[in-house]
């Protein structure tokens, strides 16, 4: 075996098609996007796509429209107050097959410029009325990421001050706790007088020196094991359950909220080390001096002016009318989309939210219906349609090693953690691309995924004994590839469950 594994096989290079990225892979920070993150402002269109190719391959045309759309954002801010709005955003529709990238270019697109995002299927939301989720959820689910986004980067805002908030009240427990336990246990008068010491200039002088002691000491973390006494806050947290999956969330926060108000935070005192004690009022300090009621209203005016939403199967809610009722998650969602999509109003427990200015990006594969099945004032709020190509063999062996989170080089990362050097040979890239092509033909087509099982298959004996492999350089070839799959390709009925 590690004699086909370090073979070195030359591979003629092969044209290159478009195509799509996996949409599976863990996405990148904002800093690691192509760089170091830009302006908005500074993005223009052929910017954007340029960005967008260093992690999705082909699909040109996607990439293109959800350019054009995000620079006409940086463009409507230009516009004068009036102007500004009656330019409403256009609403794309994705059409492709799974696995090609749609879901991929949204996320990107929205990492790309810090811009609040949301993944939604279609098929989670019901008609209003009946039991489950309504679509103003969305909206709702959206804001409280935005939030939690916008409270963290007021939190590394106030850190360091937080920080020194918390050393300084630490402090005054180990002072205190010192004075204590050097307090004489004597009659009452004698405590008395000791108390009364401090508030000469020698029992003043001898607290900043204590105090400065440490200060030192705790600067220089000799003091994170010892056990202190300090008072901390416990805001009220009523007990209100029932209300998940009946789409009464909102009235089960509110409430909430409301008790939350009236009964005012607890203090105790707590033991604790130093250690747990400065996380504890880090977080105490950090709650104080952000200004939350900003928090909402920056959350809020994110939303409505960079907001995307990004609604997946949507070709699944529409089809024929059925003949045995109202189709409740079908035409009925589909209804009730239309305010969010036209421009309303959203009521949320941090106030009102219109989504006029909010981009949607809906898409679907469309393998048992058409666009056209869905109603017209559906399709009517979606005037932008692009359609994504199907993945080649040459596409999925350009998505193996071109893009900057390319599998080969999250695989490659990973093994190097435990010693192991992998390498992939340009012949082993080019099998384990025709091998997830050929399945993709012979069974169900699921597209940049199908490189998910197939390398986790090749690579399996390599990950399970890792320790047996670090004593040279591991190189994937294609007969390592074959051999791997040998079984697998030739079994129909076990290759559909495994692969």
């Amino acid at each position: 075996m590690t004699d086909q594994l370090t073979t070195v096989v030359e591979l003629e290079p092969d044209g290159v098609d478009g195509g799509g990225d996996p949409q599976g892979p863990p996405a990148a920070p904002l800093e690691q996007l192509g760089g170091a993150a830009e302006s908005p402002e500074e993005l223009r269109p052929v910017d954007i796509v340029r960005r967008l190719d260093e992690y999705i391959i082909g699909q040109q045309a996607a990439k293109r429209s959800v350019a054009i759309a995000l620079r006409n954002r940086i463009r409507r801010q230009r516009l004068t107050d009036e102007m500004r709005e009656e330019v409403l955003p256009k609403n794309i529709l994705m059409i492709g097959p799974t696995g090609v990238g749609k879901t991929e270019i949204a996320r990107r697109l929205a990492r790309l410029t810090n811009s609040p995002f949301l993944k939604v299927e279609a098929t989670k939301f019901t008609e209003v009325g009946y039991v489950g989720r309504d679509v103003e959820s969305i909206i709702r689910d959206l804001l409280e990421q935005t939030i939690t986004e916008v409270h963290n980067g007021r939190i590394a805002d106030v850190e360091d001050r937080a920080r020194a908030a918390a050393a300084a009240r630490i402090v005054d427990a180990l002072v205190e706790a010192e004075e204590h336990a050097q307090r004489p246990k004597a009659t009452a008068a004698t405590d008395a007088a000791t108390a009364a010491v401090g508030d000469d200039v020698a029992g003043q002088r001898r607290l900043r020196l204590v105090r400065r002691r440490m200060e030192r000491r705790l600067a220089a973390n000799k003091l994170e094991d010892k056990l202190i006494d300090i008072e901390v806050e416990e805001p009220f947290q009523p007990a209100l359950e029932g209300f998940a999956g009946t789409g009464l969330e909102e009235v089960g926060t509110s409430l909430s909220d409301f008790f939350s108000q009236m009964a005012p935070p607890r203090k105790r005192s707590k033991r604790m080390t130093v250690a747990d004690a400065r996380t504890t009022l880090i977080e105490e300090e950090t709650d104080r001096l952000v200004d939350m009621d900003r928090v909402y209203d920056d959350a809020i005016r994110a939303v409505e002016d960079d907001g995307i939403v990004f609604v997946d199967e949507v070709d699944k809610i529409c089809g024929q009318r059925s003949e045995h009722g109202p189709d409740v998650s079908g035409e009925g969602v589909q209804r009730d989309l239309l305010p969010l999509l036209e421009g309303s109003t959203v009521n949320t427990r941090y106030g009102p939210v219109h989504t006029d200015h909010i981009l949607f990006i809906a898409a679907g594969a469309f393998t048992m219906s058409r666009p056209s099945d869905l109603i017209p004032e559906m399709q009517g709020r979606f005037p932008i349609r692009v359609e994504l190509s199907s993945l080649s063999q040459a596409d999925l062996e350009r998505i193996l090693v071109e893009p900057s989170n390319a599998l080969t080089k999250q695989y490659t990362a990973l093994l190097g953690t435990e010693g192991v050097d992998l390498r992939f040979n340009p012949a082993g890239i080019a099998e384990i691309a025709r091998q997830a092509h050929a399945v993709n033909e012979q069974d169900e087509n699921i597209g940049a995924r199908r490189l998910f099982t197939i390398l986790e298959k090749v690579l399996e004996e390599i990950s399970f004994r890792a320790e047996d492999f670090t004593a040279m350089p591991v190189e994937v070839t294609a007969e390592y590839v074959s051999s791997r799959l040998a079984d697998l390709v030739r079994n129909d009925d076990v290759r559909k469950y495994v692969l």
